[in-house]
């Protein structure tokens, strides 16, 4: 049994796997999701739950944040019973969520004044991965709380890498997934250039699987094409918010801006499928 106390903050599709490999390591466990049914599933398998944010801080070691976008990490902190409000020091809390670096230099300059430390950890990889145990993990902050944090990390994913200052875990994961965006349509495009010439989509992408463009990503999506299975793993939206991001961080290359365009027009219509369903909007065009 692990003596750190963990606590999480969001039960969503990827926090509920995420949180699940801290409990399979044996480490004690407390959580809280804004939406009550979330937690229902952790008590009964014993977990304890937390009335808000700065009572499960005030009871735990070290507190993981996986949410949505910058407005859930303001309202955490920020908001009634938030992180802010905890009568704690000495705290690690460490934000999973995919956001702006922005937020994350303010809230850890909030964490530190109060004797805390804040690490950003967004994680490259989907509910598989998570539930698998590995997720890449890049981290951003100083480099005493993350050798601490490391090994709870490690339960999570494959790869835990330090690669800069407070917010440098974020700029890398808006990096990759400006890369994400851009194979998703890439592979849209292909396989709609092939269909449009007589060649069918499971033929062409098991040509690529078999080439040196095969990849995870390609196979999982190339199949999702095929099967017209467009239920979110990991939704448009989200990458149409990435890519939001990214341009704030000044993304202006010319596959950049292309991806970005396509992505925000796809965001109403296609926005809570999945991220391949940017073939649909492909084929808008």
């Amino acid at each position: 049994m692990n003596t750190v106390k963990t606590g999480w903050i969001g039960l969503g599709k990827m926090g509920i796997p995420m949180s699940q490999q801290l409990i399979k390591a044996g480490y004690p466990l407390s959580v809280y999701n804004r939406s009550k049914d979330k937690e229902e599933g952790f008590k009964a398998q014993g977990i304890g739950t937390a009335a808000s944010p700065a009572l499960l801080l005030e009871e735990a070691d070290v507190v993981f944040i996986m949410v949505s976008d910058d407005k859930a990490i303001n309202d955490i902190f920020h908001g009634d019973g938030g992180l802010l409000a905890a009568k704690a020091s000495g705290k690690i809390i460490i934000n999973m969520s995919t956001v702006s670096p922005a937020i994350s230099k303010e809230v850890a300059a909030a964490c530190k004044a109060q004797g805390n430390h804040y690490l950003d950890a967004p994680v490259s990889g989907s509910v598989k991965q998570a539930e698998d145990a590995m997720l890449v993990i890049m981290v951003g902050g100083e480099a005493g709380p993350f050798e601490q944090a490391k090994p709870i990390l490690e339960k999570m994913g494959k790869l835990v890498m330090l690669v800069g200052d407070t917010g440098a875990g974020n700029v890398a994961k808006l990096a990759i997934n400006t890369l994400l965006g851009i194979v998703a349509q890439g592979l849209s495009e292909t396989v709609t250039l092939a269909q449009q010439n007589g060649i069918n989509a499971e033929a062409l992408t098991t040509l690529i699987g078999n080439s040196a463009l095969g990849s995870p990503f390609i196979k999982i999506k190339g199949d999702a094409i095929v099967n017209n299975n467009y239920n979110a793993a990991f939704a448009l939206k989200h990458i149409a918010k990435d890519l939001r991001l990214a341009k704030d961080l000044g993304l202006a290359t010319p596959l950049g801006k292309t991806a970005y365009q396509t992505y925000q027009d796809a965001e109403a219509a296609f926005g809570e499928e999945d991220i391949i369903a940017v073939i649909k909007q492909v084929n808008k065009k």
